[in-house]
């Protein structure tokens, strides 16, 4: 009934005032949005953003809820290059008061179990893992679980202060890594000790979720058990 529940989700459309923007860091940009008091979401969840303050040819963008339920507020993160999709100009020309569409929430990228769990983003597939353990430290459900955050970007790694705070307050364990070999071998660290009893959650680019839904699969981890939510180039 649940799965049914967030598909039927997508035909739900709410207004989102905007509120303000602010840097990441050099390329990545928040974008605060108030929350209907009605409107609910799954941390990890994501939605399907509508601009509607302009007229375009692509005015519709997939992103993840970087915020948690219990923020107050809808956020997304976004890179935004030198040269921006069209969509993604209209972000920036974004003004407090006016507003944007969102259908959804939608998809199953959220904790359902109380079981060990590990954590894989690269790049922006960091955005949907932000709401779920903000979303945790509010439920001060941390302690009652076993999870570890392993987290590869080229670049510096966004929320990375947040991350530092959220990992010393908590039990959950944020590693930011520089490499491929560096995910697979803390990967091959947690499937030692927790094997196919825990659940395992993958976001990022095509070809990392790919290469890392195929090792999991290497070592027995049933499809069940994994969780993807591929970000398909730049929006």
């Amino acid at each position: 009934m649940s799965f049914l529940k967030d598909k039927l989700s997508i035909f739900t459309k709410t207004e989102l005032p905007f509120l303000r923007r602010y840097q990441e860091s050099d390329d990545v940009y928040n974008f605060l949005f108030e929350k209907e008091k009605d409107l609910t979401w799954k941390a990890g969840q994501h939605g399907l953003f509508t601009i509607t303050h302009k007229k375009m040819k692509d005015s519709i963008r997939p992103f993840s809820v970087a915020s948690s339920p219990s923020e107050g507020v809808i956020r997304i993160t976004t890179r935004i290059s030198e040269q921006p999709s069209e969509f993604k100009k209209a972000l920036l020309e974004l003004e407090e008061g006016l507003k944007i569409t969102m259908s959804g929430p939608v998809g199953s990228f959220y904790l359902k179990e109380k079981t060990p769990t590990l954590f894989l983003a690269a790049g922006i597939g960091i955005t949907p893992f932000r709401a779920i353990v903000k979303q945790l430290e509010a439920e001060g459900d941390t302690h009652e679980k076993t999870i570890e955050l392993l987290y590869l970007d080229s670049k510096p790694h966004i929320y990375k202060h947040e991350l530092d705070e959220l990992s010393a307050d908590t039990s959950i364990n944020v590693h930011f890594l520089d490499s491929i070999e560096d995910m697979y071998h803390k990967t091959d660290q947690f499937l030692a000790s927790h094997k196919n009893n825990a659940h395992y959650f993958v976001a990022g680019p095509k070809s990392m979720v790919e290469s890392m839904t195929n090792h999991l699969r290497k070592n027995h981890i049933t499809k069940k058990n994994i969780k993807k939510d591929a970000f398909r180039g730049v929006y």
